[in-house]
């Protein structure tokens, strides 16, 4: 058995969690006070997931980049692909905060959208 410990983001108070693992079938989260401890804890040790933020290039805008990031949570093993899709991106202005960017960014079936307004 494996034992992992974590500290949890599902919430402000940040746990420290205990997952114990057999293989790569999660047996026990402990340390968690609320039920979205549990779920970080399985999904974490499992199949994480990570917001991307980033920014691309905004061209006739009042500032020069734009804030952006996954519309959902992805994969960690495509974050590297993701950004590469990133690059050399440039938009035109206006941008309006929710603006899909770039559509299935990496093939990951998630949006890349914009997180601020550029006029």
């Amino acid at each position: 058995m494996e034992k992992r410990e974590l500290t949890c983001i599902g919430c402000p108070l940040g746990c420290a969690l205990t997952v114990t693992l057999e293989g790569n079938q999660v047996q026990q989260v402990e340390g968690n006070s609320c039920r979205r401890g549990e779920a970080y804890g399985r999904k974490e040790c499992t199949h994480p997931t990570r917001i991307v933020t980033s920014t691309v290039a905004v061209k006739g805008g009042s500032i020069a980049r734009v804030s952006v990031k996954t519309k959902t949570d992805i994969s960690k093993d495509k974050i590297f692909s993701c950004m590469k899709a990133l690059k050399g991106i440039e938009v035109q202005a206006p941008v309006h905060i929710g603006d899909v960017i770039l559509s299935n960014v990496a093939g990951t079936q998630t949006d890349i959208v914009a997180t601020k307004n550029v006029f």
